[in-house]
């Protein structure tokens, strides 16, 4: 039986990352991986990404700098194409890397720059 806050992340999750992503995502779960789509879907898109304090939009901006430092690729591509769905614009998110940069290393904003063009590129609302 699906909880409150896992029906809230699955909508949350649909809105930023699109619902074709979130159900292709979601119907390629096999018993091996699906307790992780379960635990993501809850607690990162619904327990967080549902609390009322920082708005859709600045959470992405959060999860790109994050995700750049880190050098998550995969992740930064799905986070940059979901903050322009949450209406962060191009000159945004090229500033929070260019932020990375400095904050977190040149070699790391560069990768983030590369991963960020290719998701403005392959981006359809």
């Amino acid at each position: 039986m699906e909880s409150e806050l896992f029906r809230t992340g699955f909508e949350n999750r649909k809105a930023v990352l699109g619902a074709a992503h979130v159900e292709k995502s979601w119907n390629n779960a096999d018993a091996f991986n699906k307790p992780i789509q379960e635990l993501v879907t809850e607690y990162c898109w619904g327990a967080i990404w549902g609390r009322a304090g920082l708005p859709h939009a600045t959470r992405s901006m959060l999860n790109i700098a994050m995700l750049a430092v880190m050098g998550k690729q995969h992740e930064l591509k799905a986070h940059v194409q979901g903050a322009r769905r949450n209406g962060v614009t191009v000159e945004e998110i090229q500033e929070i890397l260019m932020q990375v940069a400095i904050y977190g290393g040149v070699p790391a904003a560069l990768e983030a720059f590369r991963t960020a063009s290719e998701a403005l590129k392959d981006f359809k609302e």
